[in-house]
């Protein structure tokens, strides 16, 4: 058995495919990798970042729900400064601007048209955590 898994591939719960597709693309820089307006369920990415983008249809069946929290975990505090730079011109909802938190966080937050949040995130602490242990 293989002792690592792959990166997860969250169900972001939508109203609208097509909506969500063009908000993804043109606001948050993914890109469609494939969808079907009649199936309920679309592809999108970003690098390594992956994700599904699926209606009320689609989701009947399996009974999951919105709003979801979903966590993108940034290599550096300057790639969570700038991606939130980046996301403020393209008007992307942006619910917090980053700040180094307590926790050992470095994090902002933004939303999607549906209300589902992205916890956009550097752990800064883990190091320091690291060296305790």
């Amino acid at each position: 058995m293989k002792s690592e898994f792959p990166g997860a591939v969250p169900e972001i719960p939508v109203t609208d495919i097509n909506k969500a597709v063009a908000y993804y693309e043109s606001n948050l820089g993914f890109t469609l990798d494939w969808g079907d307006e009649e199936l309920g369920l679309a592809g999108i990415s970003k690098g390594n970042c992956r994700m599904f983008l699926a209606n009320q249809k689609y989701r009947k069946g399996y009974g999951n729900a919105g709003p979801t929290l979903t966590w993108l975990n940034l290599e550096s505090k300057e790639e969570v400064d700038d991606l939130h730079r980046l996301w403020s011109t393209s008007k992307a909802k942006l619910i917090s601007a980053p700040g180094s938190k307590p926790w050992g966080l470095h994090e902002f937050t933004a939303a999607d048209l549906d209300g589902n949040l992205f916890r956009v995130f550097y752990d800064f602490a883990t190091p320091a955590r690291a060296k305790n242990v």
